[in-house]
């Protein structure tokens, strides 16, 4: 099946089967289609040869999976455009070069492909020209959990994609500038020889914003401001409670 009406050719896709229970898929033009990874879980990266098949000029390609394409299945997807895949900004501090990326640094998003060298405070070249406000790294090649960096956690803090778990200290993913973010000397995150996938983001005005809010329990507040009318929001409670991710959108 094909989907059309992105409106342009998506490098990174996250789908969910929305009536179902399956997990959630993440597909990017960097590992390649049928590559997926999923969100919910510390799974290695899989091969779906039936699943997303192709990126496509206004969409995407689906095989018969049923995590992608179940007969009456309803789905959601979230794409993003990078498309930039020469020309990585390295400087004397990088010690990763990514094996391969994309990045739009017009849009703040970039995709990285990069083979861990087991070094303490490694630095790895993310491509955005600015610096990140967020950075998920998910390991490919073996089980391990999703990092995430997040400007608004608390200093050297990351918090789990894939659990309800709060944030925690010891920043596996931290102290980004323009051009490199760093790596502590761990298998989850920088094992030597091994593979991960890294999704980089940068706050561009009018069009997204990474920040932090503290809730009052009221029923109509707090307003949060972003300068903006969003598409798409992801919260999760951080600093002190479990609590799961949520993501709401202005298509379903």
């Amino acid at each position: 099946q094909s989907i059309t009406g992105v409106g342009f050719q998506p490098d990174w896709t996250w789908t969910k089967y929305r009536n179902d229970t399956y997990g959630h898929r993440l597909i990017d033009a960097v590992r390649g289609a049928t590559k997926e990874l999923y969100s919910n879980n510390d799974g290695a990266e899989s091969t779906t040869a039936t699943g997303l098949t192709s990126f496509d000029s206004d969409g995407f390609t689906l095989g018969s999976s049923s995590g992608v394409n179940h007969n009456n299945g309803t789905y959601v997807s979230w794409n993003w455009k990078a498309g930039t895949t020469s020309g990585l900004t390295t400087n004397g501090t990088t010690t990763i070069t990514p094996t391969s990326y994309s990045f739009n640094s017009t849009a703040g998003f970039s995709i990285l492909k990069y083979t861990g060298n087991g070094a303490a405070g490694a630095y790895v070249a993310h491509g955005l020209g600015t610096t990140p406000a967020m950075i998920i790294v998910k390991k490919t090649s073996g089980s391990a959990g999703w990092f995430v960096y997040h400007q608004k956690l608390q200093s050297t803090y990351n918090i789990y994609l894939n659990t309800t778990d709060a944030e925690f200290g010891g920043a596996y993913v931290y102290s980004p500038d323009a051009t490199n973010f760093r790596l502590r000397d761990h298998n989850d995150v920088n094992q030597n020889s091994e593979t991960y996938v890294a999704y980089c983001f940068a706050e561009k005005k009018g069009y997204s914003k990474f920040g932090s809010y503290t809730g009052n329990g009221n029923a109509n507040e707090p307003f949060v401001y972003l300068g903006f009318k969003p598409a798409m929001v992801i919260y999760k409670r951080a600093s002190d409670g479990t609590n799961n991710w949520s993501i709401f959108d202005n298509k379903r």
